[in-house]
C-alpha cells in the first residue's frame, strides 16, 4: 500500500493486503487473534462455556444413576446411544457457535485488513450516528438477528442433506428387511448424506461474512455465498479441511492433555464421578475457547480473500484511498462528511461497486 493510505505497518506484515495463499491466511487469523485476545477469546470463552457446561448437565443425568456410581459394560452398552446423541448435538452447537462467531469476527478481522483499528469509544453523552463505535460488537449489532438467521439455516440446510439420504435405511430397518438390504441403504446412505452435506456447507458457508459485512439479507448472503464460492470449491473446502484438523488436534489432545492427568490423578479410582466430570468440562471450555475463533476466523478470512480475488476489492479500496488522499476541494471534503454521517465509511466498504452505483 502507499505511504498516505493510512494503513497499519504491523497489520500489513501480518496479513497481506491482496489474496493470500493458505499458509498466509492461517496466519492472518492467528494474528487477528493475537491483536486482540481479550475481545476474541472472551467471546469465544463464552460460546464454549455456554455450549460444553450445558452439555455437561444433559450427560450427568442422561446416562442415567447407575453410572454416576459404577462404571460396567453393561451400563456402557446401555447408554451407548445416549453418549451417540449427545455427542452429535455437542457438534452441532459447536458448528453452529463456529457460524456465529465467523460473524462476530469478521468485523474486526476486516478493520485489521484494511487497517481500521476499532475506534475509541465516543462519551457517554456523544448522540453521534456512530455512539458506541468502541464496543467490538457495534459492527455486527445492527445484523445480529440476520447473523443467528443466517448461521441456523447454514446449519439446518446441512444437516437436512445428512438426513435425508438416510430415510430409506431408516424405513427399511423399521420394515424388517433383509440384512443384506438394509446395509446397502445405510452405507449408501450416509455415504451420500456426507458428501451432500459437506459440498453444501462449504457452498454457504461464506453467506455468514457477507450478512453482517454487506448488510445482507439471510436470502442475499446465501445467493453471495454461491456466487462467491463458484470456481473455487476446491480451494474453500481444503482450507475449512485443515482448519478442522488444526482445531480437532488442539482440541482433543494438546489442550486437554493438562485436564485429562488432573482427572487420572485425582479422580482415577473413580469415586468423585462429579469432580471428574467438572474437570473434565473446564478442560473443553478451555480447549474450545482458543480453537473456536481459530475455525472462524478461517471462514472471515476466506470471505475476504475471496473478495480479492474475484472482485479485486483490495484494487478498489486502493483507488479510493488514492483519490480520497488526493482529493482537497471543499465540496468533495463536505460530500464524504455527508457520506460518512449516514452509513459507517467501514461498512460502506465492503458493499460491491456494481449495487451502490458507486466506485468503492
Amino acid at each position: 500500500m502507499p505511504g498516505p493510505d493510512g494503513r497499519d505497518a504491523a497489520v500489513e506484515e501480518a496479513v497481506p493486503f491482496r489474496p493470500m495463499s493458505i499458509s498466509e491466511l492461517l496466519d492472518g487469523v492467528i494474528a487477528g487473534i493475537r491483536r486482540r485476545p481479550r475481545v476474541i477469546l472472551g467471546m469465544s470463552a463464552t460460546v464454549a462455556a455456554v455450549i460444553q457446561v450445558a452439555g455437561s448437565i444433559v450427560a450427568f443425568f442422561f446416562i442415567g444413576d447407575d453410572a454416576r456410581e459404577e462404571t460396567t459394560p453393561d451400563v456402557l452398552l446401555s447408554s451407548l446411544g445416549a453418549q451417540a446423541t449427545l455427542n452429535v448435538l455437542l457438534l452441532v452447537l459447536s458448528g453452529f457457535g463456529i457460524l456465529l462467531l465467523a460473524g462476530l469476527l469478521a468485523p474486526l478481522l476486516g478493520r485489521e485488513l484494511l487497517g481500521m483499528p476499532v475506534p475509541p469509544r465516543p462519551p457517554r453523552d456523544d448522540r453521534s450516528p456512530h455512539r458506541g463505535a468502541g464496543s467490538p460488537l457495534r459492527d455486527a449489532r445492527p445484523v445480529l438477528g440476520r447473523l443467528v438467521g443466517t448461521a441456523a439455516t447454514v446449519m439446518g440446510v446441512s444437516l437436512l442433506a445428512v438426513a435425508v439420504p438416510v430415510v430409506p435405511f431408516v424405513l427399511l430397518a423399521a420394515a424388517g428387511a433383509h440384512p443384506a438390504l438394509v446395509v446397502a441403504a445405510a452405507i449408501l446412505g450416509f455415504s451420500v448424506g456426507f458428501a451432500l452435506m459437506v459440498w453444501l456447507y462449504v457452498l454457504l458457508v461464506q453467506a455468514v461474512p457477507a450478512v453482517v459485512l454487506e448488510r445482507r439479507t439471510v436470502g442475499g448472503a446465501l445467493k453471495r455465498a454461491r456466487a462467491l464460492t463458484k470456481g473455487r470449491w476446491w480451494r474453500l473446502c481444503g482450507a475449512l479441511l485443515l482448519a478442522l484438523l488444526v482445531t480437532v488436534f488442539m482440541g482433543l489432545f494438546a489442550l486437554r492433555i493438562p485436564f485429562i492427568v488432573a482427572q487420572l490423578v485425582f479422580f482415577g479410582d473413580g469415586g468423585d464421578t462429579l469432580g471428574a466430570l467438572a474437570v473434565d468440562t473446564a478442560g473443553r471450555i478451555v480447549a474450545w475457547s482458543v480453537v473456536l475463533p481459530f475455525d472462524a476466523g478461517v471462514i472471515a478470512m476466506l470471505y475476504m480473500d475471496q473478495r480479492m480475488r474475484r472482485e479485486g476489492f483490495d484494487l478498489e479500496v486502493r483507488m479510493q484511498r488514492t483519490a480520497s488522499s488526493a482529493s482537497s476541494s471543499k465540496d468533495t471534503r463536505q460530500s464524504l462528511d455527508a457520506q460518512e454521517s449516514e452509513e459507517d465509511p467501514f461498512i460502506a466498504l465492503w458493499r460491491p461497486a456494481n449495487e451502490t452505483g458507486a466506485t468503492l
